[in-house]
């Protein structure tokens, strides 16, 4: 696969990016072919034609080889040809989620500092949506400026812990990416399809879903409502082998389903973005019957780590030209290049390895990677090591529990959303069974409904949750008296 060169442009500034590759990875194959499915099928003449409309618009708009452009955008058929044409022209675009705030938008758009800006009306509320009509405008954005870097793609972290980060990728690491893609065994080849929940403005959903397909001739198709219903019936509008990408967000909603129908051309799923918990994984394989795959991955880099045929659980092997290491109980990248614009932590790049945040071990004998979760999640109880994602994964578990965050503020918490009929005394009951006592919350928060980031990752911004809250239940088992008042320290 041809890298995208760099070619020289008069006055300061990085080169721009070369647009060819655009039209020789994503755009080529045969005319009459339908590659994306959204309420009607799209063939690939007519998203070339949709994509040259498009990019006619922003050039309009003065929209340059080597300038920048923002797309606030749903996913939806507006969204794929904008991104392509703003490629096309060798521009770089900028993704921001639709779900966003103005408040939200409008600071992103202040530091990344576009010069266009496409956009649509918001959209209405009701059932979640697997794309949206979107009639978009464009317009110049005041203040903007050129691309100060030869990055293709600018991408926000999902925020589910803190602060978004600014994530740059450049047209030969996409390309790249796509390439690994293309060498891992049980990604949807020419032919079949991906029926895909998870949104083209996050890595997954973009480069796994929709750069893998149009280079592959994969047909993507898109469910109109994302519900486990809706979700089925995407896969029975076509007989194509068909595989599910989405979040572990989403396996629960196919696992609630109470009589799926059979679906012979269903193949399997592939999930990242969290931690599958084991209940959650032999629901879905048992009422399906099919593959379960995950996938492990950072906006920073795409994907990492795969085990789609579930040979490994929990363990997975690296993508294809991914080197991982573990240092000290973290996971760490080999990466040429920070992937970060703008101010940032300077410590998670260094020497050529990226730091993921993420705890895990590499087997020395076969190169299999363990993701243990965040190493935020390691804290220390009186000097007793507690993993919030054990806890976490533990109450969630619980039969009078739907949902479950805990995260580690002056003591352990737990955002609780329990089934009905539960109250925080059943709750209390089932973990003294299953957690010693130095383990279990010391506040326990009821509420209706947890909040999730774009992508449906769980929040756990202390700040975010409080706010979900209330009001705390304070267990009456307490901690061992050794423990009170010592000190807790995150590691």
């Amino acid at each position: 696969m041809k890298a995208a060169s760099a070619t020289s442009r008069n006055g300061p500034g990085p080169p721009p990016v070369d647009p060819s590759w655009v039209d020789e990875v994503l755009l080529g194959g045969a005319g009459a072919e339908p590659c994306l499915f959204f309420d009607e099928p799209v063939t690939r003449d007519g998203l070339r034609r949709l994509v040259a409309r498009r990019q006619d618009e922003l050039a309009d708009a003065g929209l340059r080889r080597g300038g920048s452009a923002a797309l606030c955008l749903a996913p939806s058929l507006a969204l794929v040809a904008n991104l392509l044409a703003v490629w096309r022209i060798g521009a770089r675009a900028a993704l921001l989620d639709h779900r966003l705030t103005p408040f939200e938008t409008d600071r992103a758009l202040s530091r990344l500092a576009p010069q266009v800006v496409v956009s649509a009306p918001p959209v209405g509320g009701g059932p979640a949506r697997g794309f949206h009509d979107q009639r978009e405008s464009v317009r110049r954005h005041p203040g903007g400026r050129p691309a100060e870097t030869a990055h293709a793609l600018v991408q926000l972290s999902s925020g589910s812990t803190g602060p978004a980060k600014i994530i740059g990728r450049t047209a030969a690491d996409l390309i790249a990416e796509i390439d690994r893609y293309a060498r891992i065994d049980g990604v949807p080849r020419a032919g079949e399809r991906i029926v895909s929940m998870a949104s083209t403005v996050h890595v997954l959903g973009l480069v796994g879903g929709l750069l893998h397909s149009l280079h592959a001739g994969v047909r993507l198709a898109f469910p109109r409502r994302v519900t486990g219903e809706g979700i089925l019936s995407t896969v029975a509008a076509g007989p194509e082998p068909t595989t599910l990408l989405g979040v572990p967000f989403h396996i629960e909603l196919l696992t609630w389903v109470a009589d799926p129908p059979r679906l012979p051309q269903l193949t399997g799923m592939t999930t990242g973005g969290e931690l599958v918990r084991t209940q959650v994984h032999e629901a879905f394989t048992d009422r399906y019957g099919v593959r379960l795959g995950s996938m492990y991955g950072m906006t920073e880099v795409g994907v990492i780590a795969t085990d789609l045929f579930g040979e490994h659980r929990p363990a997975l092997a690296p993508a294809p030209g991914i080197t991982v290491t573990e240092v000290g109980g973290e996971l760490r990248i080999a990466r040429e290049q920070s992937p970060y614009l703008g101010a940032g932590d300077p410590s998670r790049w260094a020497d050529g390895w990226l730091r993921t945040k993420d705890g895990g071990t590499v087997d020395p004998d076969t190169g299999l990677v363990r993701v243990l979760g965040r190493l935020d999640s390691q804290v220390s109880i009186g000097g007793l090591k507690v993993d919030l994602t054990e806890v976490e994964h533990t109450i969630a578990a619980l039969p009078e529990v739907a949902d479950a965050v805990v995260v580690f503020g002056t003591s352990i918490e737990a955002y609780v959303v329990p089934r009905e009929g539960a109250g925080p005394a059943a709750i209390e009951e089932r973990l003294a069974e299953r957690l010693a006592a130095w383990k279990r919350p010391r506040l326990l928060h009821l509420v209706d409904r947890l909040p999730r980031t774009a992508t449906g990752k769980l929040v756990r911004d202390p700040a975010v949750l409080r706010d979900a809250g209330q009001g705390p239940h304070r267990p009456s088992d307490q901690e061992p008296a050794h423990l009170k008042g010592s000190p807790r320290d995150v590691h």
